[in-house]
């Protein structure tokens, strides 16, 4: 599977759990933050390609009660320091039933970093390992690529519309459509 040949891409959005880092349910502590193997250098390699970046992450702990927005901004702000830096961090402290606009897999997230980095949704794509990743990606008009782990639910991956492997596969992936359009 293939991004679209005709659209430009001027930057990268990352889930943050299981996507940028190795997913700690409902981590508040900086301490506890893992990057996926790998992580560092494929954000690297695409910052060093002029992409924008960003991150979109749904942080229902802070709904439930389990943790402070300071905690999970700390906590952000460790994944910045050993994956990062990003330019933009967008995050949802809602739960699923709350009715909000920002939680994936609607829009809102994307297109709020989309518009703070100065870009059209259309010239971005959103890298996570769920399908409400991926939903929100394409309801924002942005495009997507799964990055499936062994949670990640097999409908998910078969409805996604790009699939890669690993975090790097899928940045390789984004950076070789960059450069066949540039080219």
């Amino acid at each position: 599977m293939a991004l679209a040949p005709d659209r430009v891409i001027r930057g990268l959005l990352f889930d943050r759990d299981d996507t940028l880092v190795i997913d700690v349910p409902y981590n508040a502590d900086p301490h506890r933050v893992v990057p996926v193997p790998g992580a560092h250098r494929a954000v690297e390699r695409a910052r060093a390609a002029g992409l924008l970046l960003g991150v979109v992450t749904n942080q229902s702990a802070v709904a439930k009660g389990m943790a402070t927005r300071e905690q999970v901004d700390a906590t952000n702000a460790r994944v910045d320091e050993l994956v990062g830096p990003f330019d933009v961090w967008c995050v949802c402290p809602h739960d699923a039933g709350d009715g909000c606009g920002c939680r994936k897999p609607r829009p809102g997230m994307v297109l709020e970093a989309a518009e703070r980095l100065g870009v059209a949704p259309e010239d971005l794509v959103v890298v996570g390992d769920i399908g409400a990743d991926v939903g929100a990606a394409l309801a924002a008009g942005a495009q997507a690529v799964m990055v499936p782990t062994p949670r990640t639910r097999q409908e998910e991956v078969d409805a996604a519309p790009t699939v890669a492997a690993t975090l790097d596969e899928a940045v390789a992936l984004v950076l070789a459509h960059v450069d066949a359009v540039l080219s």
